[in-house]
């Protein structure tokens, strides 16, 4: 089976676009519950169209819309991935089965700490009209519905991908997708999963930075204001009061939780008023690693095995060296998920694959497998037809297992607003490192202020 899959995170800096080939293969397994590997095929992000990017953001920072504005600017989102799908089918040379399109996060509605809903735009009519394929979207409702948090999605990919790996070694593993929110997976040593938001990602450094370039710049580029900051102390406390972070999990969150306003409470709160660019986004990225750990350590009375991470967090020279620095200390290895063979920028998009394999086939999915209390498991998403009636194939019980095969095709980053080409990134995140070697103690605090 192909799928083409289809996202955009929070940090909205591209849509992501994969186009991955699904094979059952049953080996002794019974048929019913396959395992599957996944091989990529085609990936590369397609970059928003500055207004329409600002837009989006504007709607996510709470920015009131009148109904007529949010009819043009769903229309608006799902045309956009109507193109950057239609661009990977030709430059694939493949036409898909079924796309998958995650949409555009607008909000995550979290009362009494738990998710009642969630709003992703993006109409997929304008999808299915462009490239005649059948499209599966709203993938988080139906979680949601039945009692659990709709988030983390990359919890049921990392038990297929990993659950055998942690019986193996009857040991843990643990991974964190650092994206706009951070959303960190336990994959217990019997093989069933925990997952949670633990806090913000790239959200929070993102966004001071677009504001102090005034939009020239949207990222941290290899850490480096974070490599000449220093992290200020009293920030950082006042930051770690936050009352999400001591909420239990499971939890989820997003952007119209941790936005610019969080910044600058914490800011008015810890006097810390003349800070430079770089040590502020040299406290948050300490933030963000800070959480992650804790979130993690919080959770897990025996410390995994291994830490992997992915999203673009994990291209941050300077959060890596803060989370490996921080989880050694409990004993916890950290990797990049491209150590077991997974792109970090593209592992979200795998996942998306597997959840419309999963849809197609009637499989339910259950977000946490941990819990006496999660949430039943249910087929997520829901389908809209192609040009033809829909077919769809006879249920499986479920996925065995995924292996993920390497790719000897083309992966671009250049469409995102914070990558660029593979070869350029990783010459430059080479220097970073260095970079943020020879300042590391004052990135990290040695003698924080």
């Amino acid at each position: 089976m192909i799928v083409l899959s289809l996202q955009s995170g929070t940090s909205a800096d591209g849509i992501d676009v994969a186009v991955v080939d699904l094979v059952r293969s049953t080996g002794s397994r019974e048929h019913s519950r396959p395992d599957v590997r996944m091989t990529p095929r085609f990936a590369t992000t397609v970059a928003w169209a500055p207004e329409l990017r600002a837009q989006i953001l504007a709607v996510a920072a709470g920015e009131p819309q009148a109904a007529g504005e949010w009819t043009r600017l769903t229309t608006g989102i799902g045309q956009a991935f109507a193109d950057a799908a239609a661009r990977g089918i030709r430059e694939s040379g493949t036409t898909p089965d079924l796309i998958v399109s995650h949409g555009q996060t607008v909000f995550h509605w979290v009362e009494g700490a738990h998710a009642r809903g969630t709003l992703q735009l993006g109409e997929p009519a304008w999808i299915a009209e462009r490239t005649g394929v059948p499209v599966l979207s709203d993938l988080r409702a139906a979680d949601i519905a039945a009692g659990g948090e709709g988030a983390p999605l990359m919890a049921f990919f990392d038990r297929a991908w990993l659950g055998a790996a942690a019986r193996a070694s009857r040991r843990a593993v643990a991974t964190v997708n650092l994206g706009g929110i951070a959303n960190v997976q336990l994959v217990g040593a019997d093989g069933e999963v925990s997952a949670f938001d633990s806090g913000p990602g790239n959200c929070l450094i993102d966004a001071v930075v677009d504001r102090h370039s005034g939009g020239e710049h949207g990222y941290d580029e290899d850490g480096r204001l974070a490599a000449a900051g220093r992290v200020h102390k009293a920030l950082l406390d006042e930051l770690l009061r936050h009352p999400y972070l001591a909420a239990p999990a499971p939890k989820s969150t997003g952007r119209e939780t941790f936005g610019l306003d969080v910044v600058d409470r914490a800011v008015v709160a810890s006097g810390a008023f003349d800070l430079s660019i770089d040590d502020l986004v040299a406290t948050l990225t300490e933030f963000t690693a800070r959480t992650v750990v804790e979130a993690l350590a919080d959770a897990a009375p025996d410390a995994p095995a291994a830490l992997v991470c992915s999203g673009g967090g994990a291209l941050n020279p300077v959060l890596l060296e803060r989370l490996e620095a921080l989880a050694s200390a409990r004993g916890i290895a950290v990797e990049s998920s491209a150590a077991r063979g997974i792109d970090p920028a593209f592992k979200e998009s795998l996942m998306f694959a597997l959840l419309g394999f999963c849809s197609w086939h009637g499989v339910p999915v259950a977000l946490q497998t941990a819990r006496a209390d999660s949430a039943p498991p249910r087929v997520l998403g829901r389908l809209t037809p192609g040009r033809v009636p829909l077919q769809v194939p006879a249920p499986l019980a479920g996925v065995a297992s995924v292996t993920v095969e390497p790719s000897a095709e083309r992966i671009d980053h250049s469409g995102r607003t914070d990558r660029t080409d593979r070869t350029d990134r990783t010459e430059r995140t080479d220097r970073a490192e260095h970079r943020a070697e020879r300042t590391i103690a004052r990135t990290t605090g040695g003698e924080p202020r």
